[in-house]
């Protein structure tokens, strides 16, 4: 069944939303826990570890959960319905900055991060798994992947193109002398604006998808047995070693540009950019925005790219590319702003596909699933692979502020040159091992399109016979 451009874009409009404050956490997060709130690298990066290991164990818990859900909204909607107002709502608070002792800063910071964390599982895996139940067709769910891309990467360039200049606004205006910018409240009020922003876009996907795949056998699956039919789906297996890896690479490159501006490249007035003179302050907004674009760019090619290589081998492709174009800023000097914009291009064109792609196959592994064993536990195959993506998170955002704290790193100090070569090298080669890791691991991955077709046409026997015996 082919599924509308309208119903498309109203599930983009949830990862759109969901984007505004996971690159807001990716991009910013740590920089304004160190730079604006006062907590050290390291007790930042304790706190990342810390809580999103907690939100890995209780993801598959949200998943179990969302996929026994009966409501005239289906399974996976009204997770979303009655979650965006608290979404919105403690992601506003995160960025509060209230006048406490150092001690008192990192509670806060951990009471407010582990809340939103939590908050978010409950709306974003159900999101997830909601790809899966709206169709079945294996091409229509790409699409719905790359839509859903699309939309992410625009909520992403929002983050990416507006924060700091809203930051820098309302900052100037709350300022007392009107020169120095308030970062506090800058923050504070661009999250705010994110936060009713998300709460209208997940307005639309509730109201504006329809979940028409149903299970072949409707039955009451134990915890125990979805569980074992989990970890004995390999290609799932796989997909979500993956997914770890990715994130890795993802959440580590991410997590240093704010560092690698500021730190290493150490924008003072202007910079040449392909000509233009462009003023510090907006390079690293143009730096982002520039990548999202491009990543738009190349998902919006992932359809006619994937069904002529296949979703395996356009990830490959992908990441393979990304990696290269990582590895190239090692050569390049703080000078050269063009040589690394023109890198930003292509390392984004590159792996905006392979993060796409990952979300069709993690539907198709659900299908796998309910093939071998006629169950089908869709929020589970989502909620365990989002587990996983977290996890990666959790690791890559830990691992750059223990990197940042293991290379003398100082909030707003001068920085040594060891400590400026080691944010260079966070940058550049860090993230690497991981993309590598995931290409090799991707390699084991067995459902190409021949396979998947007859999974799909087998499910699609087995529900016309369940409905001619009714």
């Amino acid at each position: 069944m082919k599924i509308s451009i309208f119903e498309k874009s109203a599930y983009g409009f949830g990862d759109m939303a969901s984007c505004l404050f996971w690159q807001t956490f990716s991009m910013f997060l740590l920089f304004f826990y160190t730079d604006i709130f006062g907590i050290s690298a390291a007790a930042a990066a304790t706190m990342f570890l810390v809580v999103r290991v907690f939100d890995v164990l209780t993801d598959p818990l949200i998943g179990m959960l969302s996929d026994r859900t009966k409501s005239r909204f289906g399974r996976f909607r009204p997770w979303i319905l009655y979650g965006m107002i608290p979404f919105g709502v403690v992601g506003f608070l995160m960025f509060q900055t209230p006048d406490l002792a150092s001690s008192a800063k990192l509670v806060y910071a951990y009471i407010t991060y582990v809340t939103m964390m939590t908050i978010y599982s409950l709306v974003n895996i159900p999101y997830g798994a909601l790809m899966g139940v709206i169709t079945s067709d294996t091409n229509e769910r790409t699409s719905l992947s790359a839509y859903r891309a699309v939309f992410a990467f625009l909520g992403g360039m929002i983050v990416q193109m507006c924060t700091l200049p809203l930051v820098n606004y309302f900052g100037l205006l709350k300022s007392a002398d009107g020169v120095t910018v308030n970062e506090q409240f800058g923050y504070a009020t661009a999250m705010g604006i994110y936060a009713v922003l998300a709460i209208i876009m997940f307005s639309i996907t509730v109201f504006g998808t329809k979940e028409r795949v149903q299970p072949v056998i409707e039955e009451n699956n134990r915890l125990k047995d979805d569980l074992k039919d989990l970890f004995k789906n390999t290609p799932w297996i796989l997909l979500t070693l993956v997914g770890i890896l990715t994130c890795l690479f993802v959440a580590l490159r991410n997590g240093s540009i704010m560092y690698y501006f500021k730190y290493y490249v150490r924008m003072e007035g202007s910079a040449n950019l392909f000509g233009f003179e462009v003023g510090g302050d907006v390079l690293v907004s143009l730096f982002m925005t520039i990548g999202s674009v491009f990543s738009i760019v190349g998902t919006i090619a992932l359809r006619p790219i994937s069904e002529r290589l296949g979703k395996k081998n356009t990830y490959i492709a992908s990441m393979g590319l990304g990696t290269i174009s990582c590895v190239a800023y090692y050569f390049l000097s703080p000078h050269q702003i063009t040589e690394m914009f023109v890198l930003q291009v292509i390392c984004n064109f590159a792996v905006g596909p392979a993060m796409a792609m990952m979300w069709s196959m993690y539907a198709d592994t659900a299908d796998y699933s309910e093939y071998r064993t006629g169950r089908r536990a869709t929020g589970l195959v989502f909620s365990s692979a989002s587990s996983g993506q977290k996890l990666g998170w959790a690791i890559g955002g830990a691992l750059t502020g223990y990197l940042l704290a293991m290379y003398g790193f100082e909030a707003n100090t001068d920085l040594s040159v060891e400590t400026q070569k080691g944010i260079q090298n966070l940058f550049c080669f860090m993230p690497i091992i991981w993309s590598l890791l995931a290409i090799v691991v991707l390699m084991f991955y067995k459902l190409d399109e021949k396979t998947l077709q007859e999974i799909t046409t087998e499910l699609e026997n087995r529900k016309s016979q369940k409905e001619n015996n009714a």
